[in-house]
């Protein structure tokens, strides 16, 4: 992924990490709570070797002595020589292992002191078994394990407590600002984390560039996401003005493109799977094309669940597939819509058996017969990896152009259906990308042009606009009062 993916991916589930985030920093203020406060002292014991030499050689050795020993100082602090007498000697509950446990000893490099450091729930408990150890440490190195040798009377090593511990007055756990730093980083890594494994691991198509991934045809069109799009179907003749109008005209000037020079053009509008908003982008590029003065005809080939009638607003009952079985001519069942150039056909009553009817010779004369009437034949036809309607019926056409919802296709619903044409040998001429988001990481600005362009096209004079217009501005300016 690269450096804008992840910003893609804290912006979509900015939400979510910032949930995370404060779980976990009410996890840390939860621990700090929860934790019983603890104590520590510290006392300090300073190691030399007695040396009846002042020569500056013999003062050396017993300074080497005395480092070269430390580590072994240091680990008989926590032995039971000393522990165990001064849990005796203090009568504390605590075993042997448990009071090491409490104990940190540690001996700085190249230094002859030792930090003896004690950790308890009681402040005053923590110095004095410090202050205890300290003293069992010396008794047990210059009486029992460094004797005074020959006559002497004191012990060749030397242990000096140059520092006792006091009775602490501010615990140092918990620590509250530092667990709830904790708690913020680890929630926010969590959050981060979920975040990333759920764009991994999500299947759905997101942006054009998912569609990229997938196929190496043409992106057509790219139709934003529109939550009142089911009330206003037909926005290139409801709204156009709007940016999701506009989108389908440049759409519209891409579909032109395809197939120059090949003779009559005559799509397939499908896609992978249902509820891709395919019946609806077949009827607005159909609408957008009529407006270029092109006759058009657009075709209800889904006999399985048509929509093309109630989108247009006409009857349906007899249509496409009276023509197919020989009961109606197609000039008696092409429906003009209202002034302009485009013909509908609906898909009329549904038959037992779509895919011989769309598949038989009565389809591809009616084909060249609606290619002889008007410039671009549209066909909507129903999901590819549903049924077989749409790659038989795109086998008699220039191709199929497939729809892709932003949030509802699947990759890999759509990966098959791409194979499924190149198995059938149907080409597939482009993909229109719809639903796509209108803010966020992933809007990069699809139909926001719109809005330029509609000022714009307000000025040649469409006639038929003009009064929607003034009664929008008066609409506006009743509000402002």
């Amino acid at each position: 992924m690269e450096l804008r993916d992840y910003f893609r991916i804290l912006y979509t589930h900015w939400v979510l990490i910032v949930i995370v985030t404060m779980l976990g920093a009410g996890a840390g203020i939860v621990v700090t709570l929860l934790d019983t406060p603890k104590y520590e002292a510290q006392a300090k014991l300073y190691v030399s070797v007695r040396t009846d030499s002042q020569a500056s050689g013999d003062l050396l050795q017993g300074s080497n002595f005395a480092r070269e020993n430390m580590t072994t100082f240091v680990e008989l602090t926590t032995t039971e020589s000393v522990l165990a007498p001064v849990a005796e000697e203090l009568d504390l509950d605590a075993s042997v292992r448990q009071l090491a446990d409490q104990i940190t000893v540690s001996a700085p490099a190249d230094s002859t002191l030792m930090n003896i450091s004690v950790v308890d729930e009681n402040p005053s408990q923590a110095a004095t078994i410090a202050n205890e150890v300290g003293a069992r440490m010396r008794t047990l190195i210059e009486e029992e394990l460094e004797p005074p040798h020959d006559d002497n009377t004191t012990s060749p090593v030397q242990i000096t407590m140059v520092q006792t511990a006091n009775e602490p007055a501010s615990p140092v756990s918990p620590r509250p600002q530092t667990n709830l730093v904790l708690g913020l980083i680890l929630g926010l890594a969590i959050g981060v984390g979920i975040a990333i494994l759920r764009t991994v691991l999500d299947t759905r198509i997101r942006t054009t560039e998912d569609i990229e991934q997938i196929s190496d045809a043409p992106i057509l069109g790219r139709i934003a996401h529109d939550p009142k799009a089911h009330k206003k179907p037909l926005i290139v003749h409801l709204d156009p003005m709007s940016p999701r109008a506009e989108s389908f005209r440049t759409l519209r000037t891409n579909v032109q493109f395809l197939a120059v020079g090949e003779g009559p053009k005559t799509f397939v509008v499908s896609s992978s799977g249902p509820s891709e908003g395919k019946s609806t982008t077949a009827a607005n590029l159909a609408l957008a094309l009529s407006e270029t003065g092109l006759k058009i005809a657009l075709v209800d080939c889904d006999l399985r669940r048509p929509r093309v009638a109630e989108y247009m607003g006409i009857e349906g009952i007899v249509g496409l597939t009276n023509v197919l079985i020989g009961r109606a001519e197609v000039e008696d069942v092409l429906q003009r819509w209202g002034k302009s150039e485009l013909f509908v056909l609906p898909a009329g009553q549904i038959p037992p058996n779509p895919s011989e009817l769309l598949g038989s010779s009565m389809m591809s004369q009616l084909l060249k017969n609606l290619e002889q009437r008007v410039d671009v034949v549209i066909l909507d036809a129903p999901p590819v990896l549903l049924v077989t309607d749409a790659v038989v019926v795109g086998a008699k056409t220039q191709g199929i152009i497939f729809v892709a919802a932003a949030g509802i296709t699947k990759k890999r619903a759509l990966e098959a259906a791409v194979t499924s044409l190149e198995t059938a040998r149907v080409p597939l001429r482009g993909i229109i990308a719809t639903m796509l988001p209108t803010k966020g990481p992933s809007f990069t600005g699809y139909g926001a042009y719109a809005y330029v362009y509609g000022d714009d096209a307000r000025r040649p004079a469409r006639k038929s606009l003009l009064p929607n217009l003034k009664l929008r501005t008066k609409t506006k300016a009743t509000r402002r009062r």
